[in-house]
């Protein structure tokens, strides 16, 4: 029996339809993410006199060593991220929030994937105006800020995360953890019972190194954030200049590891370096221990880092925190997106606090806080992220926050905090509900 040759044949214009329909099918395909990361160093020492953020009001007389903007940028394919470091004590809000202005306009990077995080050192230079610290320290703050210096950081931050983008290469991602003795509780107690500032080693402390390393495609470090509490007051109120603890540490490890390393603070309200307030002399004999002490336990750490992954997917939010402002404080006009007042009269802090999920065993979060360590402790240890951590100082100076029992204490904490004593309560109970519920969304 003879087959039909036809019944077997395609029509001409059947097939046409056919490779359309693939081409279409090939087009729609959702293209396979390559997660990409780059990191940019930049200069942002002044070269002339400025005044120096930290202490007492004094202007700089020379310069110890640099400070600089540290920038890491990450792209998952879908979201863009980018983290600054920078050596300086701290910004108001309201400055992040020019930055970030800036940012989305030129570069299209929206505010919520820009966190900007100071190591907080005290002798660095103002920049920007000085937000809420003028309603504590109202005396200190007579003189303007420096326009020009504040618009040269604003500037570099911006090409520095351009280049960054420039540079943009396939990358991989790891976490670790390191331990480290380099600071100690400051909340000293005097036999009268007092609180000063000063060593309390047996307060809470926070000594564990957070750790994200990334890589190169071909395994080759490229950076290392690391995630540490220490305030930047190694020095006492010197007229040079300097990134103070933090920045010693940062310099010590990219000369051992040859790439940049970005210094982000922790939870440091109540945690000074081991060595703190040193005069200039005795400040220049003890600053470089903390190479040995903070820089060898990060190196160490970074070597015990051995699961990487080039399959990164990032995850950025943001959450208001309302919580009662200190009663009778005061406020500044260049703050009012950050409080309101109630029908009944209540005035309120608006306090932004920032997430990153990275892939689902990775959360940090960021607030612009002086915050006791106590509660990212806490946080951290109830957090059902295997990998959670805390970056002070971000995007901004909202104050110190205590816990409700540190602050019946009293102390310098106690009297430039704008927040209630159950404030910490508040941001507690607020994180961890984000946390465990919107988190752990896929």
């Amino acid at each position: 029996m003879a087959l039909d040759r036809q019944a077997f044949c395609i029509p001409t214009r059947t097939k046409l339809i056919l490779a359309l329909l693939a081409i279409l099918c090939c087009a729609s395909a959702p293209a396979i993410a390559v997660f990409r990361a780059a990191v940019v160093k930049v200069d942002i020492t002044p070269t002339d006199s400025q005044y120096l953020l930290g202490y007492g009001p004094r202007k700089s007389e020379g310069v110890y060593d640099k400070i600089y903007h540290r920038i890491v940028l990450m792209d998952d394919g879908v979201t863009q991220f980018a983290i600054v470091s920078s050596d300086l004590a701290l910004v108001a809000p309201s400055e992040y929030d020019k930055v970030a202005a800036k940012l989305q306009k030129e570069l299209k990077i929206n505010p919520v994937n820009f966190w900007w995080t100071f190591t907080h050192t005290h002798s660095a230079p103002e920049v920007g105006p000085p937000g809420l610290p003028a309603v504590f320290l109202g005396d200190r703050y007579k003189h303007d800020f420096d326009k020009v210096y504040t618009e040269m950081v604003e500037q570099k931050l911006i090409e520095g995360i351009a280049e960054a983008r420039k540079k943009l290469a396939p990358a991989k991602l790891g976490t670790g953890w390191g331990f480290a003795s380099a600071n100690i509780n400051r909340r000293a107690r005097l036999a009268d019972g007092k609180i000063t500032l000063g060593m309390n080693p047996d307060g809470p402390v926070d000594r564990r190194i957070g750790l994200i390393r990334l890589e190169k495609e071909d395994g080759s470090l490229l950076t290392l954030i690391a995630n540490y509490a220490m305030h930047g007051t190694v020095f006492a109120a010197i007229t040079e200049i300097s990134a103070d603890g933090p920045g010693i540490v940062a310099e010590y490890v990219e000369e051992k590891l040859g790439v940049p390393m970005l210094y982000i603070n922790g939870a440091a309200g109540n945690i000074a370096p081991l060595y703190s307030q040193q005069e200039a002399p005795s400040g220049k004999r003890v600053l470089p221990q903390f190479k040995v002490m903070l820089g060898d336990k990060i190196i160490k750490a970074n070597k015990d880092i051995l699961a990487m992954t080039s399959d990164v997917k990032l995850r950025t939010s943001v959450m208001t925190v309302e919580t009662p402002r200190k009663a009778g404080l005061g406020w500044t006009d260049d703050m009012l997106n950050y409080t309101r007042t109630t029908k009944e009269g209540i005035n309120l802090v608006k306090l932004p606090v920032r997430f990153l999920k990275i892939n689902e065993d990775i959360a940090i979060w960021s607030a612009p806080l002086e915050l006791f360590c106590e509660v990212s402790n806490e946080i951290r240890d109830r957090s059902p992220f295997p990998v959670t951590m805390y970056f002070g100082y971000g995007n901004g100076w909202l104050g110190y926050m205590l816990t409700e029992n540190e602050y019946a204490q009293g102390g310098y904490e106690s009297t430039v905090t704008p927040y209630s004593p159950k404030a910490a309560q508040d941001l507690t109970d607020a994180v961890m509900n984000y946390l465990q519920g919107e988190m752990k969304k896929p």
